[in-house]
């Protein structure tokens, strides 16, 4: 374990009106007071290329009532950007607006010429408008505009050196764009827009023209809060104020009837509600529904006023979260057993796995499973018609997007396409190509690496005192979130004896912790763990809330728990 540093100068300049027990906290991650403000009015200023573009389209598409079409990508992210767009544009005033998305299955990834033609069959758009997708489908975007169709890209993962063909480009990590934050996620993107578009038309008086009310958009920061926790982007000033404000809203129950109907399934109350929570409890469930089937049922879920009906949408959700374990279960084994057959003399630089029978929709989560497992870039491969579809999911020293340009630049046809951005990335690759990709990606890494794996530390914020392992800092900590990626929740460590241990739900073990030299008793958990034989242990830690029967007290969340003895 490694203890974070904290930068001294900058903890002297923190004011009195920070809790003490926070200010080391906030110091080790280079935060300055300023930016501990999450109030709306410290939301960046949209600076975007091609907004200007963007907007005069969408005013014009407003004003001629044309028939917008949402296209999104079958994620969380996709899911809520597609029901931010459609909620912004219906309050200001189209009557045209709907929402399309890709069956994964069907018409692949993001705006591909097959969706287009879908889009021309069915909804006959005379603009396409794309939400978390969009930057890498040239040959879509060419088609779309080919058909007579206008097209507004919103997306940010990361772009090529070209770009696809529309009428404008709105991604914070365009070179040359000067939006401060590369960090947000694609609902973050979606919701400058609209409120750009909300600005500018209260500038031409369209409201007041129309007999439109001025839209508030307010009233979509809980599905801004959803997108971006769920998309595991960093956690900035500008993305923690969308998080934090989007939940005050949802505890306050001022929120899509969806998410109280998801939260409601997985027994999680609004009112304590946390980023966790969405991430966890929210995130996944209406994920399944887009790796197994057809996310639109999510977002009919979250785009409804009505609460039977959500509470309708989120149970199928459940059925296809449950079908989603249990295929991932088996997959994570089967792939277990696949790296536990190979020669690992050499070490993992990457794994790359591939079988027949794995499902596509969930390769994603497994190779996330097993880069934690072994802390080196996984790709996992699933069949798709003719080819071979992966999902890799990275480590903070290996950028995985810039690492796919290089193995395709210097092993030319290997990979058919691809896209992402550092820590994640989708590809195609021909059947008989496996092998060559496998190697490939991995002399890359190593080489990357310059034949050193790299050594794998949890970060703690060191040890607390019996004083401070407290419910009171529990709840500070608590209130001083959201943490999430770039913003870590603290994890502290000490020596403890346990008191008592048992198992809970088959696999995890519910304890009892007394700190080395201190006779307070402490309830704690370490999920996926056996029961330990030394009393004497290290135990790595975060403090949290349990509320069980109306009665509150702290719970030590357990990391890490080795014997010291």
């Amino acid at each position: 374990m490694l203890t974070r540093v904290f930068d001294q100068a900058l903890l002297d300049s923190y004011s009195d009106d920070i809790p003490s027990f926070l200010k080391k906290i906030y110091a080790a991650r280079q935060v300055s007071e300023s930016q501990l403000t999450l109030g709306l009015n410290h939301l960046l200023i949209p600076k975007f290329d091609q907004l200007s573009t963007a907007l005069s389209l969408l005013e014009q598409s407003l004003l001629e009532q044309k028939r917008i079409l949402i296209i999104g990508d079958f994620d969380c992210d996709g899911a809520t950007a597609s029901v931010v767009a459609v909620k912004s544009l219906r309050m200001m005033g189209a009557k045209y607006v709907d929402f399309l998305v890709p069956n994964r299955f069907e018409h692949g990834y993001g705006l591909s010429p097959e969706i287009v033609n879908l889009a021309i069959k069915e909804k006959q758009p005379d603009l396409i408008i794309t939400v978390d997708n969009g930057i890498s489908s040239f040959d879509g975007a060419t088609l779309a505009k080919k058909s007579g169709i206008k097209v507004i890209i919103t997306d940010h993962h990361l772009p090529s050196d070209t770009l696809p063909e529309a009428d404008a480009i709105i991604n914070p990590n365009l070179k040359g764009c000067d939006f401060p934050s590369k960090n947000l996620a694609g609902v973050g993107v979606c919701f400058y827009l609209f409120s750009s578009l909300k600005s500018h038309l209260n500038k031409t008086q369209y409201f007041s023209d129309h007999g439109i009310a001025l839209p508030d958009l307010r009233t979509v920061l809980d599905l801004v809060a959803l997108g971006t926790v769920a998309d595991v982007v960093k956690l900035d000033q500008n993305n923690r104020i969308l998080i934090d404000q989007g939940i005050k809203r949802i505890q306050q129950k001022l929120c899509s009837p969806g998410i109280l109907a998801l939260l409601e399934i997985a027994n999680r109350p609004a009112q304590t509600l946390q980023a966790s929570d969405l991430g966890f409890a929210v995130g996944p469930r209406l994920n399944a529904a887009g790796r197994l089937s057809d996310i639109s049922r999510g977002i009919k879920c979250l785009l409804t006023d009505d609460m039977n009906d959500a509470r309708r949408y989120a149970q199928e959700l459940e059925e296809f979260n449950n079908k989603r374990k249990e295929e991932q279960t088996r997959i994570q084994d089967e792939a277990q057993a696949i790296v536990d057959a190979q020669d690992v003399s050499e070490g993992k630089f990457s794994l790359s796995l591939f079988d027949p029978s794995w499902h596509e929709g969930i390769v994603g989560i497994v190779a996330g499973k097993l880069k934690e497992d072994y802390h080196c870039p996984v790709a996992v491969f699933a069949k798709s018609g003719d080819f071979l579809k992966g999902s890799i999911r990275s480590i903070p020293s290996v950028h995985v997007k810039d690492l796919l340009d290089l193995v395709d630049r210097e092993h030319p046809g290997i990979i058919l396409k691809f896209g992402g951005h550092a820590m994640a990335a989708g590809l195609s690759i021909k059947a008989e190509n496996f092998w060559s990709f496998k190697r490939a990606f991995n002399d890359a890494i190593k080489t990357h690496l310059e034949d050193e794996l790299p050594k794998v530390e949890l970060l703690t914020d060191g040890v607390l005192s019996a004083f401070d392992l407290s419910l009171n800092n529990a709840q500070i900590l608590k209130d001083a979130g959201p943490w999430g990626q770039g913003f870590e929740e603290p994890v502290f460590f000490g020596d403890f004896e346990i008191v008592d241990q048992r198992v809970v739900g088959e696999k995890h073990l519910k304890c009892r912790l007394k700190l080395k030299d201190d006779n307070k008793v402490h309830d704690a958990i370490a999920f996926f763990q056996a029961p330990l034989e030394s009393t004497q242990v290290k135990v790595a830690y975060k403090l949290s809330i349990n509320i069980w029967r109306g009665n509150t007290s702290l719970q030590l969340m357990v990391e890490q728990i080795s014997a010291t003895k």
